[in-house]
Order: C-alpha cells, then structure tokens, then sequence
C-alpha cells in the first residue's frame, strides 16, 4: 500500500469516529428528551402519580450522561489507537453498562405504561 493510500485510509478511519462520536451525542441528546418528557410532561399532562415518571426520567438522564461520558471516551480511545497504528475495541464492560441501564429503563418504561 503506498503512503498515499494509507493517509487516505487514516483520514477515513478518522471521520468514521467523528461520526461515531456524533451518534454518541445523538444518543445522548435523545435520552435527554425522553427524560424531560417522561418526568416533566407526562406528570403535568396526564392524571399520574408523578414519581414514577419523575424516577423514570432520571433514569433517562443517567442514561443521557453515559452517553455523553461514553462518547467521549471512546472518542478519545479511538484517536490515541490511531496514533499508535493500533486498534480500540468497544470493551464488554462498556457495552455491558449501556445495555443494562437501556434494558431497566425499557423494562421500567413498559411497566410504567402498560401496567396500570
């Protein structure tokens, strides 16, 4: 492969992780609204005990703030292998984390909504 080639591919292979970063943002953002709309706007429009959903809506920033964390320790990971003409992958522990806390907040979402 020629020097030119693989600048090329460095260059690639570091816009896909600005992406991947920004997907992170996404996220995090998205957790952010259902949060504001599961703790503020469901109690204030519907005929609910407002805790659950206030409960359910920290949950979603918590979920949000990961996100954000994740993202950009990833990122960085990312980056520094990079530098180092090696390679970062996503740990189990990290992907572990994230699934769980979305896994309790959908478990926790349908008990909210369909169990009444």
């Amino acid at each position: 492969m020629s020097h030119a080639e693989i600048k090329d591919a460095l260059r690639r292979t570091r816009l896909a992780n600005e992406r991947t970063y920004l997907a992170w943002l996404r996220s995090a953002l998205t957790a952010l609204a259902v949060a504001i709309g599961a703790g503020k706007i469901v109690p204030g429009v519907a005929d609910v005990e407002s805790w659950p959903f206030e409960l359910l809506g920290a949950g979603f920033a918590v979920l949000a703030l990961v996100f954000v964390v994740g993202g950009v320790r990833r990122f960085l990971q990312v980056e520094s292998a990079l530098e180092n003409n090696g390679y970062a992958p996503l740990t189990g522990r990290d992907a572990l984390l994230v699934g769980t806390i979305a896994g309790v907040l959908t478990l926790a979402t349908f008990a909210l909504v369909f169990v009444r």
